[in-house]
């Protein structure tokens, strides 16, 4: 009891109890005041120091006692009770420790979610930060780009053509305001620059189109020369006169292309100042043509010049002078040979029949020489027959007749007389009428039937192989009436072949060279023409010639019955 007491003392201990927590009794008290009361220690607390731990009670709410319970060791049952008077602003403030650390630890209990809610919310503040710093950022890159945009957008509908393209200027950098200005300055000027050059183009294409129809139009032949002597363009009136495509004179040296012109287009470049002209003959179709060519030159002050020619086929103007002047020769020759012919053959017969009988010597020499005198009188008789009837051609008088009797009436007196040589007749396409002179068409198949008769005889005179053969054919071909003679005779030449329709052309030693010419008048009165060819055996090796008539575009009628040829 002593020793507690003196504890008690020394610590200044308000009250001590040694007490017996089975039996409930208090062993020994010491209480510096009085009326300490002695409080039960809880049973949680008597159970704690049971198990040897030294238990504070806490004071209640406004209390300022603090006890202590422990076990003592060596005793049964026995614990020592300490009550210990504190301030209470130590007691106030040891309930706010525990408090504090109450909700310490429950803070830190909670401290993994508001980490985490935290860190969300940094994170949702961070994005929409990150966001509004790149929707700023776009912002200002589309303000700053906005017209380098406009200008490559505009830069792209000009290049596709739209030229009424304008920039928008607004407010923004000074350099960029002045390219967009700048912009519009120069699409403005390029689409005046090409309304201009559209007007132009305009305007030389209707020149031009203007131009090829006139050259269209007119039928002298046009063909442009460059500065270089090469063909730089011909109308359709030059190709149609040469016969010639496109593509064999448009790029090609003058004079390789028309090496016939080359003597005039020297002497074009020799005088630039005067128009060049002379008559050329040109090769056109398998027939030589007669043209009048004409070279002017451009203009002759310039350094380049280009020059055209112009061609006009003269043929059938050059042949009808000439069938005109020989036309008045021969009514000349006629009228002066044909009056002595009739004195001549009397007499040569007169002089037959009275002397004949007188003469005892020479008598055969006599007879030959009067023979003579009378066939030759015959001959040159015949001859001023045929001037006569090339100078008095008549006019023709057509009426409907059929095609196919008149070729079978013209070369029936041929078959009879030529028994050597084959006459075969084609006219089963023939049967037909149209407007023609009968005797005139005759005449001018005799005349053809003729001309083979004696060119199958030169040849057969150098070859008697093969057989001579004549084909009279008649019809309808490209919807004009013709009548072609093939023969297989020596054929015609290819030289001057053009010339053999005119007066007093001939390839035989005999001839006239009045037949063709004839049956070409005969051809002009009926509107259609001669035309001269090689017969289809020369591409395969043989000889002969095509000779066709061809009446032009008329009416015909077919009959309804065929006759056999």
């Amino acid at each position: 009891m002593r020793r507690v007491a003196r504890h008690a003392a020394l610590r200044n201990l308000p009250a001590a109890f040694v007490f017996n927590s089975k039996e409930k009794r208090i062993d020994a008290q010491v209480a510096a005041r009085d009326k300490v009361e002695f409080f039960t220690p809880p049973k949680d607390a008597l159970t704690r120091a049971g198990q040897g731990e030294l238990v504070i009670i806490q004071p209640g709410i406004g209390g300022n006692v603090v006890r202590a319970l422990i076990k003592l060791q060596g005793y049964d049952d026995e614990y020592l009770y300490i009550y210990r008077l504190i301030n209470p602003s130590v007691i106030d403030q040891l309930r706010k420790t525990r408090e504090a650390k109450a909700e310490y630890d429950r803070l830190m209990s909670q401290r993994t979610g508001v980490q985490l809610t935290f860190a969300m919310m940094y994170g949702i503040i961070g994005c929409i930060f990150s966001l509004a710093a790149i929707w700023a950022g776009l912002w200002f890159a589309d303000r700053l780009a906005a017209p380098v945009v406009r200008l490559l957008d505009a830069a792209n509908r000009v290049s596709t053509g739209d030229l009424n393209t304008q920039v928008a200027v607004t407010d923004g950098p000074e350099d960029l305001v002045t390219l967009s200005r700048t912009f519009n300055a120069m699409t403005a000027r390029i689409k005046e620059q090409r309304d201009e050059l559209v007007q132009t183009n305009e305007t030389l294409d209707y020149r031009r189109r203007f131009m090829e129809a006139v050259l269209s139009s007119v039928s002298a032949g046009i063909v442009g020369i460059d500065e270089n002597g090469k063909v730089a363009l011909a109308n359709k009136s030059a190709l149609g006169l040469l016969g010639r495509a496109e593509a064999d004179l448009v790029g090609h040296p003058l004079v390789e292309a028309l090496p016939e012109v080359s003597a005039l287009y020297a002497l074009s470049k020799s005088r630039p100042a005067a128009p060049s002209e002379s008559q050329v003959d040109l090769p056109v179709r398998g027939t030589t043509r007669s043209f009048l060519a004409r070279i002017a030159t451009e203009d002759a002050s310039e350094e380049h010049q280009g020059r055209v020619l112009t061609i006009d086929d003269i043929t059938d103007l050059v042949s009808a002078q000439r069938n005109s002047a020989w036309a008045d020769i021969a009514r000349r020759i006629a009228h002066e040979i044909k009056n002595p012919l009739t004195p001549i053959q009397l007499s040569a017969e007169r002089l037959r029949r009275k002397y004949a009988s007188q003469i005892q010597h020479d008598r055969q020499v006599f007879d030959q020489c009067t023979n003579t005198i009378i066939r030759q009188v015959g001959d040159i008789g015949r001859m001023v027959d045929e001037f006569s009837s090339f100078a008095r051609m008549p006019k023709a008088l057509p009426e409907p007749q059929s095609l196919a009797d008149v070729v079978r009436e013209a070369t029936v007196l041929q078959r009879v007389s030529a028994a050597d040589i084959a006459i075969d007749l084609d006219v089963k396409d023939a049967e037909f009428t149209f407007a023609l002179d009968r005797r005139l068409i005759t005449q001018a198949i005799t005349n053809l039937v003729k001309n083979a008769r004696e060119s199958i005889e030169a040849r057969l005179q150098t070859s008697p192989e093969p057989k001579g053969r004549i084909l009279v054919e008649a019809g309808i071909q490209s919807d004009m009436p013709f009548v072609r003679v093939t023969d297989n005779g020596i054929g015609l030449p290819r030289e001057n072949r053009h010339r053999l329709v005119e007066p007093y052309m001939t390839t035989r030693e005999k001839g006239t060279g009045l037949g063709l010419a004839i049956v070409k008048r005969i051809m002009e009165e009926h509107g259609g023409r001669l035309s001269l060819s090689d017969a289809p055996d020369v591409t395969s090796g043989g000889t002969g010639a095509a000779v066709t008539l061809e009446f032009g575009h008329v009416p015909v009628t077919r009959t309804e019955t065929l006759i056999s040829a």
